[in-house]
């Protein structure tokens, strides 16, 4: 999408409001299931701005436009977006309802597509429009299908089977287990929108959107077992006996909002308010039916891994252990071999090579994300994904950071290293030593049960404090099982979270620093929440792959952090070390050794 591009697209959303009388519409990244990764179809935010982050939002006035991101893409947005054309405003710290409540006029009319926010956050942008004196309007028919011409149409994905033996429980009994908790809620429904959720509770996978294994469909489980999955029937093919559906009514999924106002008259319906889209709550108030605002329990449910889940999580770890290895190897041999003959490893080559092995492993599905390939100063964009137009040679003496994950038939993975081949700064070699003093700090720690991602965030942030940096995103995120690679509802971040941690929980811990235009460090592990003594919880390292300390001041490490790190390489040693490649065998052994064999 270029600049011209977008200011013609926004003259035409321009027009519309004209025609509609509205001084604005608010335009959200997500769509109806709030997505952090959309469909082409869907992308109506990077349509009108060029901006392709995964978190954010736009206000398109009549005479002006802003755009509000995340920490993530503070740099990222100024690269991709026109500034002649938009403001840019920080999602978090400066949001959307906030610049309402202190900058919209009286009479404002402004529109939102009301399948495409959650019932919270609209209630939020009502009330801040209101305080000012202006209205927000919620707009059933999506706008877009008129201002964008050549639309990409909605995603017809195949849907696949989830075998029990896999997923570690049948569907039936995990809605049993569902209806029991919505009748102990005091609800007669559950309204599901999330495609995680339903994918998990029906035993399904999807293709709607690459590396996101998750059909788009909407659902209905009332407290008596019985269920209505809203999806377009053309992705379950023709032979339905793979799947576990004999009990489930089937519908289109543009029957969805009808359904649930005729099914909620006077009746209590669990709804998520930050999941669930206006357009569906509406009705359910308009049906004289009383709404049950919490999370989902299908959520909390699968939050909990099960022994199948944990085990194959465990497996897959394996395999992508071995790809990874082989990679980094491979990446260390490649680069001195080019280096010798003057010829640049680019950041699209490593990415294409680390794919290619890990499609050598067995089990393995697709990545399970893009992968974020950041030479120098890409890699303080913490979010960015390279392009031929920004493909940068691996140099000598800036980091490289290399994030990175896979769909495995039975697991997620998602790991990060940062390396450097020549020679880092005093400045770099500071950071780099704070963030991995925050790694160790955090994936050492020992907690309560039912302890809060908030509440251990600043472990992973306090040498970093230490020498007066920080990070602006979350430390860590849930991963599903052959899901989402951001899973809700845990999360390691300075923002509350108040979802408690307990065993079968499935994290990662990846602290960072990003000095803008210059370089970027993250060190990332996947974890498993297990029991520890008696009350309390601690983190087992899924992720197998040595960590770099080529950057690291190791004379900073105190004996615990020393202990810890080499109890983890020695295990990565002796996992992997008759798995991988025979040319791998020498990198690993050097890479792992333990910290007082290596120079400080």
């Amino acid at each position: 999408m270029t600049r011209n591009d977008c200011a013609g697209n926004i003259a035409r959303l321009r027009s519309w409001l004209d025609e509609q009388g509205l001084d604005g519409l608010i335009v959200p990244r997500t769509d109806a299931h709030q997505s952090e990764v959309t469909a082409p179809h869907d992308n109506c935010l990077e349509y009108i701005s060029g901006f392709t982050g995964s978190a954010g939002m736009a206000l398109v006035l009549r005479g002006q436009a802003l755009i509000f991101v995340d920490g993530r893409y503070q740099v990222q947005v100024l690269q991709e977006v026109d500034l002649a054309l938009f403001a840019v405003h920080h999602l978090h710290d400066d949001p959307l309802d906030r610049w309402l409540r202190d900058n919209a006029r009286p009479g404002w009319r402004v529109g939102v597509p009301a399948m495409r926010v959650s019932g919270g956050s609209y209630d939020a942008l009502a009330q801040a429009c209101a305080a000012a004196g202006g209205e927000l309007i919620p707009i059933a028919d999506d706008p877009f299908d008129v201002v964008w011409s050549g639309r990409p149409e909605k995603p017809l994905g195949i849907i696949r089977a989830m075998p029990v033996s896999v997923a570690g429980g049948t569907s039936l009994d995990k809605r049993a287990r569902i209806a029991e908790q919505l009748r102990t809620a005091g609800a007669d429904l559950l309204v599901e929108t999330l495609p995680d959720n339903i994918a998990w509770l029906l035993n399904v996978r999807g293709s709607d959107v690459a590396m996101n294994p998750v059909p788009h469909s909407f659902l209905v489980l009332d407290a008596d077992n019985r269920i209505e999955w809203f999806v377009d029937r053309r992705k379950l093919g023709n032979d339905l006996a793979a799947f576990e559906l004999s009990d489930v009514a089937l519908a289109e999924p543009e029957h969805f909002p009808g359904r649930v106002a005729q099914m909620s008259a006077n009746r209590s319906v669990l709804i998520d308010p930050d999941f669930t889209p206006f357009a569906v709550c509406a009705p359910i108030e308009a049906a004289n039916g009383r709404a049950v605002m919490q999370t989902s329990p299908v959520t909390l449910a699968k939050a909990i891994k099960n022994a199948t889940e944990l085990a194959g999580f465990r497996a897959c770890h394996v395999e992508d252990g071995i790809a990874l290895t082989n990679f980094l190897a491979w990446l260390e041999r490649e680069w001195r071999a080019r280096c010798d003959r003057n010829l640049p490893l680019t950041e699209l080559e490593a990415e294409e090579r680390l794919i290619a092995f890990r499609a050598d492993r067995p089990g393995f599905l697709e990545p399970s994300f893009r992968a974020i390939s950041a030479a120098g100063a890409n890699a303080a964009m913490c979010h960015y994904n390279v392009r031929p137009d920004t493909n940068a040679a691996i140099g000598a003496d800036s980091p490289y950071l290399i994030d990175s994950g896979g769909q495995y038939a039975n697991g997620t993975t998602d790991a990060t290293r940062t390396l450097i081949f020549g020679n880092a700064s005093a400045e770099m070699r500071d950071a780099y030593t704070a963030v991995l003093k925050g790694f160790l700090s955090l994936s050492m720690a020992r907690f309560p049960t039912g302890t809060q991602g908030h509440q251990l965030d600043a472990f992973a942030r306090r040498a970093l404090w230490d020498i007066g940096l920080d990070y602006d995103h979350g430390t860590g995120h849930s991963v599903g099982h052959n899901l989402l690679i951001h899973e809700y509802p845990h999360r390691f971040a300075k923002k509350p979270n108040l979802h408690g941690l307990e065993p079968g929980n499935v994290m990662t811990i990846e602290p960072g620093y990003y000095k803008s235009g210059a370089f970027g460090i993250r060190i990332e592990n996947q974890v498993e929440v297990v029991a520890d003594r008696p009350g309390f919880c601690r983190f087992s390292s899924l992720t197998l792959a040595p960590i770099d300390l080529a950057m690291a001041r190791l004379d900073a490490l105190n004996g615990e952090e020393t202990a810890f790190l080499d109890a983890y390489h020695a295990e990565v040693r002796a996992v992997l070390m008759d798995r991988v490649l025979p040319e791998t065998r020498s990198y690993l052994l050097a890479h792992t050794r333990p910290v007082g064999e290596r120079p400080t």
